[in-house]
């Protein structure tokens, strides 16, 4: 085995990836408060052909250096909206037809691998320590959640992201 040079990894250009076509996938981030998270999820969401994110609230929004940081440059393909409030942009996806789906642990839950993902959808991931807030929750069409095993039961948002939305992309193929 052989590690790729740069050059061997098909690249698109900021262009071509605007005009390509992205997965009718939307991420909505729910008072996410570190604008590293956020960068980490606009690159995850860059590899994976996301249409676009909703960063709300408390939210960090480019330009900024921290997001910059992890973001490699994706905030200048992924296209983003800023809302005040994270009901603005479920009202807006709902009537554009989109699934609302928040990604948290609640009671009866569907877990990830069991979960049918159909185009358009909205996966919406909340702040680090509070997770969704519960009148969010009752805007969801469905919860999702991630089995865990451990002693912890908690992902890093980002981490969290990256398995939902590299999941979601394998249930359309």
């Amino acid at each position: 085995m052989r590690k790729l040079n740069n050059s061997e990894l098909k690249r698109i250009t900021v262009d071509e990836f605007k005009k390509i076509k992205k997965h009718k996938i939307t991420v909505i981030l729910d008072n996410v408060r570190s604008a590293q998270n956020v960068g980490s999820i606009f690159r995850t969401s860059d590899a994976f052909l996301i249409e676009k994110i909703y960063l709300c609230g408390i939210t960090p929004t480019p330009p900024s250096n921290e997001i910059r940081k992890s973001a490699l440059g994706s905030t200048n393909s992924v296209e983003w909206i800023y809302k005040q409030e994270t009901e603005e942009a479920i009202n807006q996806l709902k009537q554009d037809g989109y699934h609302i789906v928040g990604v948290e642990q609640v009671e009866n839950s569907s877990t990830l691998d069991n979960f049918k993902i159909k185009e358009p959808i909205a996966l919406i991931f909340g702040h680090e320590v509070e997770g969704i807030c519960q009148k969010i929750i009752d805007k969801c069409d469905d919860v999702i959640e991630i089995e865990q095993f451990g002693t912890k039961h908690s992902l890093n948002i980002s981490v969290c992201a990256g398995i939902v939305i590299w999941k979601s992309t394998q249930f359309l193929k």
